[in-house]
């Protein structure tokens, strides 16, 4: 199986960016990691929020497969536990998935047509938290959740 991450927007803070590669690496001892960054719009601020989120959908849409299985990082998406998190994943790699593609939108969330798109939603956390952080905190926890699989002592119960 492939984790396919798309996000909205490069990463521009250096300690985040450090953390995302560090995840990365430590990940690519388990699984094919895809990270794909959609550039952001540009000249946005001319833009509503419902313009934005449809033309970043159209530019998601466009890297997104027919045989992904696509997972939305929203506000009302279910919170996991990290052990939770893991048979999550173990269930998705059961089932023969090829790409379990993870999507980070931007500063306004998602347009209908990638809510359509998806087969669930993940919430992290229910505070908010920039999207830069998100990115780091959403590669952490897939890691942790190799580790739990796999009974290595990263994860504490």
């Amino acid at each position: 199986m492939t984790i396919k991450l798309l996000v909205i927007g490069k990463t521009v803070n250096n300690y985040f960016v450090e953390a995302e590669k560090e995840y990365l690496k430590r990940l690519s001892k388990y699984v094919k990691v895809d990270y794909q960054v959609i550039p952001e719009l540009k000249k946005a601020k001319n833009l509503s929020p419902k313009e934005i989120k449809r033309k970043e959908a159209e530019l998601l849409l466009k890297n997104i497969q027919s045989t992904d299985t696509v997972v939305l990082l929203d506000e009302k998406g279910r919170h996991y536990t990290s052990v939770e998190m893991s048979v999550f994943m173990q269930k998705k790699m059961n089932s023969g998935i090829k790409t379990l593609c993870f999507i980070v939108g931007g500063a306004y969330g998602f347009d209908e047509e990638i809510y359509k798109r998806c087969s669930s939603k993940l919430s992290l956390s229910k505070m908010t938290f920039s999207h830069q952080m998100i990115r780091t905190f959403l590669l952490e926890q897939v890691y942790r959740s190799f580790t739990i699989l796999n009974n290595e002592p990263y994860h504490n119960e």
